[in-house]
């Protein structure tokens, strides 16, 4: 297929703000409003690495705008618009490009965001995809790493160690579930939390790599460190059958958010979370110091290989 008929026919429909001027010029022009703050992320997705390869591509393009949103809720953004990067192989066919664009589709009406931009390529390499995601957030109201103190809590949403179980049944490795399958291969960025945990929490971060390395991560960055109680993490019903101390605590793909919050916004997070539809837990406290540990139901500290993921 002709690429610039693919970015005429397919990609320019989804460009549906005024700045991305339909795709017709050099760049973008946008004007962000004046009592907001812009806030940017990017994340690529490879074949191989963050998807199996031979997922439909309706479901490839939702994850790779999820993860990108998923950074957004983590700073508690409201999502704007992306910019979308295609290295693509030559076995790429306008079918497949059809169920690309579909699924731009799909989650551009979840998530009420457009595309602005972007470049499109061949690769003699495997399948690649990237976005740079806009998201816009009052002034002075983004959510950070840094911030949290001893004593505050350690909560997350949704449910931990769904994602690694789905990624060991796309390997192979575990009989087949179709719900952790689908976490794994379809993340929810939570979006509305983030933006109700605007004043709420101390901290914040999303899970992509794992729990324990992404909690290093957040209590690195406020000079902290952390106690979490494996027996209060939340886990599905499908997940708790299956999950192991390193697929719950060291698990990646979770996109699910982490945060902190004070003794006092206690009262005001359970209507933020009501609010918002998604379900939080408490896991544990934050300490003075910097060790960042885990323990069993006996009180006995968690051990793991790997606290994560690393992509080198």
């Amino acid at each position: 297929m002709d690429e610039f008929h693919f970015i005429s026919t397919m990609l320019a429909p989804l460009a549906t703000d005024k700045g991305a001027l339909g795709l017709k010029d050099d760049a973008a022009v946008l004007a962000v409003p004046a009592d907001q703050e812009l806030v940017i992320t990017k994340d690529a997705i490879s074949a191989g690495v963050h998807f199996i390869g031979d997922e439909p591509p309706e479901l490839i393009a939702r994850k790779l705008l999820a993860v990108n949103l998923s950074d957004l809720a983590a700073m508690g953004a409201k999502p704007w618009g992306y910019f979308l990067a295609l290295m693509l192989p030559s076995s790429s066919d306008e079918k497949w490009l059809a169920g690309v664009a579909a699924g731009l589709k799909a989650a551009q009406s979840d998530y009420d965001i457009s595309l602005m931009g972007g470049d499109t390529t061949c690769t003699r390499g495997p399948l690649a995809l990237s976005v740079t995601a806009l998201g816009l957030v009052p002034k002075g109201g983004a959510l950070l790493r840094r911030g949290a103190t001893a004593g505050d809590g350690i909560y997350v949403s949704g449910t931990l160690g769904d994602a690694a179980l789905g990624l060991a049944i796309a390997q192979g490795k575990l009989p087949s579930n179709d719900f952790l399958l689908s976490r794994y291969r379809l993340p929810q960025p939570r979006v509305a939390l983030g933006k109700a945990l605007r004043g709420i929490a101390s901290a914040c971060m999303d899970i992509s790599d794992g729990l324990m390395q992404d909690l290093g991560h957040l209590c690195a960055a406020s000079g902290v460190g952390a106690e979490v109680r494996y027996a209060d993490i939340p886990l599905s019903d499908a997940g708790s059958k299956l999950a192991t101390h390193e697929s719950v605590l060291a698990g990646g793909d979770d996109y699910e958010l982490l945060f902190t919050v004070p003794a006092p916004r206690e009262a005001r997070l359970v209507a933020a979370v009501k609010n918002a539809g998604t379900p939080v837990a408490r896991i544990g406290t934050i300490r003075e110091g910097a060790a960042v540990q885990a323990f069993d139901a006996q009180g006995r500290e968690i051990i793991l290989a790997r606290k994560g993921y690393s992509h080198f």
